[in-house]
């Protein structure tokens, strides 16, 4: 590729995506915004927040006079993210439905997407994140005139990715970006990745980007939105969201109490008293591939 030009920054609409594509083009890249929809339907309220949420995004790249495009993948998080999540519930696991999503739709079919079609030399979101590849002097905490110089190519540099925490650890979200490819990730930026949240408040406010700063932050499933995710998940699938060793909700009890198994025969949860109970303690673990990229995969 040589030099990184263009970079396709993910949009959701929110405070940090806005900023992530301000940073990228007060660095001198040339930008382009995209808003992605997974989902499909209304809020408990009766609000279709993905159409409020795409028009932010929209005013957002107005404002700093970069394209804007939009794609859906409705039906590639149903059959990749949301199934799995209902069969794997169904057998009593508690799948992370933000991990999948990220695995399946942001870092692969939008990654996709944002190189081939867009003909991105790479993405960009607006995760708490940092890599290996990250250069300090692209992300630092200040205002600066754009540059007239390309950076180095690092996306050629085959060496394998390491996922660093970023700066902000109580935001942190590399758990959530665990299972990324590793063709995904050397194509990845993060300009959030030395940043604190207050820093990137701030930053918005400067910016006047007020519309996204008055929205309550997403806690809802990943591109799905404000949902009690429980009792979505039970609206689809009549089995239990309690992890193992999850501190159970029990009525009238003084002491809390840990779930240690779940039977998903009979639909029976059972718990012991205290973190220190023998049955919340064992003696091996489950763990499965990750992926490296080019077939190839790592434990």
């Amino acid at each position: 590729m040589g030099f990184i030009r263009h970079v396709v920054c993910a949009m959701s609409g929110g405070v940090d995506s806005s900023v992530a594509a301000l940073l990228l083009k007060r660095r001198g890249y040339s930008v382009t915004g995209v808003f992605m929809k997974n989902w499909d339907s209304l809020d408990e309220s009766g609000v279709c927040n993905t159409e409020t949420d795409c028009e932010d995004a929209y005013r957002v790249c107005q404002s700093l006079d970069i394209p804007f495009h939009q794609v859906s993948y409705i039906k590639e998080y149903w059959h990749e993210v949301f199934s799995k999540l209902l069969k794997d519930y169904e057998k009593g696991r508690t799948p992370n439905p933000d991990i999948l999503c990220n695995k399946h739709i942001k870092f692969n079919h939008f990654h996709k997407y944002a190189i081939d079609t867009l003909g991105a030399d790479a993405m960009a979101t607006g995760h708490y994140a940092r890599t290996s590849q990250e250069d300090d002097e692209v992300f630092e905490q200040k205002t600066i005139a754009p540059q007239t110089t390309l950076f180095r190519d690092r996306f050629e540099i085959r060496n394998p990715v390491r996922m660093y925490q970023a700066a902000d650890l109580f935001k942190d979200q590399t758990f959530f970006l665990s299972q990324i490819s590793q063709d995904a990730l050397r194509q990845t930026m993060f300009p959030l990745a030395g940043l604190t949240k207050d820093f990137v408040k701030k930053i918005a406010a400067e910016a006047g980007f007020h519309h996204v700063l008055k929205k309550k932050e997403s806690m809802g499933i990943c591109f799905i939105g404000e949902r009690n995710f429980e009792s979505f998940i039970l609206e689809a699938v009549c089995w239990f969201t309690m992890t193992l060793g999850q501190r159970a909700k029990i009525g009238g009890q003084r002491d809390p109490f840990f779930v240690v198994d779940k039977d998903i025969t009979t639909g029976d949860v059972f718990v012991a008293p205290t973190t220190n109970h023998p049955a919340l303690f064992r003696d091996m673990m489950r763990t499965g591939p990750l992926p490296l990229g080019n077939g190839r995969t790592a434990c």
